[in-house]
């Protein structure tokens, strides 16, 4: 399951690109059959932005990717959210080569440094409720160990100088993704995952929330699809995924429960048919029926898949023999408990499949700015309507992009804008406002 995460301690930084002498991220494995070229370490900045990261994702981030990757000198990226010290970007280069590496420094403390200038966040995190909240995390998920490094002189969580930026340690979940070979496809399927994200901010009305909770919603839905094809197992999943996330918090009201039951039947019948739909064109092979949008994600995610299953039947990925802490996965290390516990090999697929399932889901609705108990919320309504089938007419929803709700956006379309203002209308789970933080 997901887990909840943190980061190395650093100095408070101004915008600027980050100090030549500053700790290497720590080198993941070089795909197979790359070339004789060996890429270069991992880049981690981390950008102090108390405001939606759409636009900087947008007009800063994607932009500088593009050319970075046009003229060979990256191999990969991706980007997460994160709220320690405040709410930031993660974002992560991969050099093409070591001898790539300053210049990629140098670039992206070029592209943030203007960007911060000309765009800054005017919401600063130092009192009311966001602050409230994040302490509240930090509580939960920092109860002992490493706890220090990110507290102030008032026994709170100290938090960073808004809009600005650092490079930081980048340190793999090796346990969480299944060894080396298994960081590798993550961080291949993170790049897709962050590139599908940018491209539906800049093309769709996701700072709209019922947008927002309807493409994920969908998103959530051909994952989990191409992953479990058995219906009883998936709805078996997604109660699971639910009732993980109101564990991790309990006794904070975070992830709702009557909430989510009343704000259900609204919802169900046309939710359900898209389901149904979904995983009807995922099972057939059918996928020239899904929208564009949905499409490419699905033809991914099977990809994913099949790669998952190769790399298992090799007995390439290693898992500890049993699951630590929830805690968030943010690519950062952690104290290593003196009690951890040993890796094998996990060669079932039925095993694996799920266990890699959580993480990426979740770190796809982490990308689109999706709070936990905004993805709480869409895991229990998604069980729900799986298990209250069947949904008439779904076989032929497929046929229109906009039926039922589904975003009808093509990045290449000229009416993209237009046509995602009529994309699904999921109604808002929250009872309280901790889903805006």
């Amino acid at each position: 399951m997901p887990e909840l995460i943190s980061p190395l301690p650093s100095p408070f930084s101004v915008p600027g690109p980050p100090p030549a002498s500053a700790s290497s991220p720590t080198s993941a494995t070089a795909p197979p059959g790359s070339g004789a070229r060996e890429p270069g370490a991992w880049i981690a900045l981390h950008v102090f932005y108390a405001a939606s990261p759409r636009p900087m994702l947008v007009d800063c981030v994607r932009p500088l990717v593009a050319r970075l990757t046009e003229e060979g000198l990256i191999t990969g990226h991706f980007f997460i959210n994160y709220w320690l010290e405040g709410p930031h970007v993660r974002l992560r280069l991969r050099p093409a080569s070591p001898a790539a590496a300053p210049e990629v420094r140098r670039r992206a403390g070029e592209a943030l440094t203007a960007f911060l200038a000309n765009r800054p966040a005017l919401y600063e995190v130092d009192s009311g409720f966001l602050k409230d909240f994040y302490n509240a995390l930090f509580d939960i998920e920092f109860p002992g160990e490493d706890r220090g490094r990110f507290m102030g002189d008032d026994g709170r969580m100290r938090l960073r100088p808004n809009n600005t930026f650092s490079e930081e340690p980048y340190a793999p979940e090796y346990a969480k993704y299944g060894g080396p070979a298994g960081v590798e496809l993550a961080e291949w399927h993170f790049r897709h995952s962050s590139d599908l994200v940018t491209d539906a901010f800049r093309t769709m009305n996701l700072h709209l929330r019922t947008v927002l909770l309807g493409t994920s919603a969908q998103l959530m839905m051909v994952m989990a699809s191409c992953f479990l094809s058995e219906e009883d197992r998936l709805a078996d999943y997604l109660d699971g995924y639910y009732e993980f996330w109101h564990r991790a918090f309990p006794g904070t009201g975070f992830i709702g429960s009557k909430e989510y039951e009343r704000n259900y039947a609204e919802m169900a019948p046309a939710l359900g048919r898209r389901f149904t739909a979904v995983r009807s064109a995922v099972a057939t092979g059918e996928l020239g029926r899904l929208p564009s949008f949905l499409r490419g994600w699905a033809e991914h995610c099977l990809e994913l898949r099949c790669r998952i299953e190769e790399l298992a039947a090799r007995g390439d990925l290693l898992f500890p023999v049993r699951e630590g802490p929830a805690r968030e996965d943010t690519g950062q290390a952690r104290s290593e408990p003196v009690d951890a516990p040993p890796v094998e090999a996990l060669t079932h697929v039925p095993a694996v499949l799920p266990r890699l399932l959580s993480p990426y889901m979740h770190m796809t609705n982490n990308r689109l700015h999706v709070t936990i108990r905004d993805e709480a919320y869409l895991s229990f309504v998604l069980g729900q309507v799986l298990r209250e089938r069947p949904h008439t007419g779904a076989s032929d929803s497929t046929a229109d992009g906009v039926a039922d709700g589904l975003p009808a956006t093509d990045a290449d379309d000229s009416t993209a804008k237009e046509q995602d203002g009529r994309a699904v209308q999921v109604p808002d789970g929250r009872a309280t406002k901790a889903a805006d933080a």
